[in-house]
């Protein structure tokens, strides 16, 4: 595979550029995001998704910033659907013996979503039949100077270019990249969605900061709060806590969580939360965990698969941890800057190689910030190993 996209062949002849069948691997947030801009440019596009459509899934609260607020307006997708609640202040309080110490408020620039909210949003407007749901997909070839994805179950698909949104634990990344391979960073996101409050009216996000090596965030949703206790834990504990290592359980669902889990973050509440805080941690009944993960920066989205390709995007190109706030932002923005390179080419016959290259170029500088920004913000925190 040549490592200059750019220098790679043409798809197809001047003055007549057929049409790009382009197949999309991941269906949680950036797939369905990178299917409906292609599928309006007029692409042909199947989105395959791993996981059955009956699976269990969701996900926690997600910070939308304004370019990618505006790639959903584009697709026509209101705020007030996925925006249950439209402030935007941030208010971080120290913390110090239990109680609200100091409070500074900040202004995000976007707006709180929900993984749901958004997946709910994004996934009613893909026309049917454009999600195969239960395709895993275990390789990629070069068979008649086209890719040829190879599926679990013995399927296979042709496609003149792949893109793979599948997330933290990308194949793809496997696949095209694979000297990149996750790290522990030594603390988890405990996750919970309560039934109320700790305080009524609750509209603004809110970050406690008690000492170092702690974080709670928490933030009205629909029907109650989110909340996220980010806490040390070291790769053995997290093992026997929730029944795998974490660079093979990136995502703990509740039935993983055990009852020393659970133990070990309502004593973690009470030591360091204010007591109302700390009562709705209790009070949580349903629980999830995410560890928190680093990878090398990336150097590059594109790779030549015979005369088609390969991209890299979202989580999948460069998961980031939580703190920068970046991980969807990265991949909407990625996909909307794809979309409109891929519709140059279409339109107007623009080298198909150079324009991924460009989109490469201007998308790649913010993905290797954010990978390289999130140690950074947990050393602050106290939270993560060296």
């Amino acid at each position: 595979m040549d490592p200059n996209p750019a220098s790679a062949a043409r798809t197809a002849p001047v003055g007549g550029v057929r049409r790009l069948r382009v197949a999309v691997v991941g269906g949680s947030l950036t797939g369905p995001v990178v299917a409906l801009l292609l599928l309006r440019a007029g692409f042909d596009v199947t989105v395959y998704e791993a996981m059955p459509a009956s699976a269990p899934r969701g996900g926690g609260l997600i910070g939308l910033e304004h370019t990618a607020l505006d790639v959903l307006d584009r697709l026509g997708i209101a705020q007030r659907e996925v925006v249950a609640y439209d402030s935007e202040t941030i208010r971080q309080v120290a913390v110090r013996d239990r109680r609200p110490h100091q409070t500074v408020l900040r202004t995000y620039p976007g707006r709180n979503t929900t993984w749901t909210l958004l997946h709910r949003a994004l996934t009613a407007r893909v026309p049917a039949g454009v999600v195969r749901t239960g395709m895993r997909v275990t390789g990629l070839t070069d068979e008649g100077r086209r890719p040829v994805l190879t599926f679990a179950d013995g399927r296979r698909d042709q496609a003149d270019l792949v893109v793979f949104a599948d997330g933290r634990s990308s194949i793809g990344r496997r696949l095209l990249d694979p000297a990149r391979v996750l790290r522990y960073a030594g603390y988890v996101a405990h996750r919970g969605i309560a039934d109320r409050a700790p305080q009524p009216g609750l509209h603004d996000f809110v970050r406690l900061e008690p000492c170092p090596g702690a974080q709670f965030n928490i933030a009205p949703v629909p029907g109650g709060c989110d909340w996220t206790f980010y806490l040390g834990c070291t790769a053995a504990q997290y093992e026997r806590r929730f029944g795998a290592e974490p660079t093979r359980r990136v995502f703990a669902l509740p039935r993983h969580i055990t009852p020393a889990a659970r133990a070990d973050v309502d004593e973690h509440a009470v030591q360091l939360l204010p007591p109302e805080h700390a009562a709705v941690v209790a009070a949580t009944a349903t629980r999830m965990a995410v560890p928190v993960l680093d990878i090398d920066p990336p150097t590059r989205m594109v790779w030549p698969v015979g005369d088609g390709h390969a991209v890299l995007l979202g989580d999948a190109l460069a998961p980031v941890r939580p703190h920068t706030a970046r991980g969807a932002n990265n991949g909407i923005e990625q996909a909307a800057g794809l979309a409109v390179a891929l519709t140059q080419h279409r339109r107007h016959d623009a080298d198909l190689p150079a324009a991924l290259h460009g989109w490469q170029r201007r998308h790649l500088p913010a993905a290797v910030a954010a990978v390289r920004h999130g140690p950074v913000i947990g050393a602050k925190l106290g939270l993560g190993t060296p």
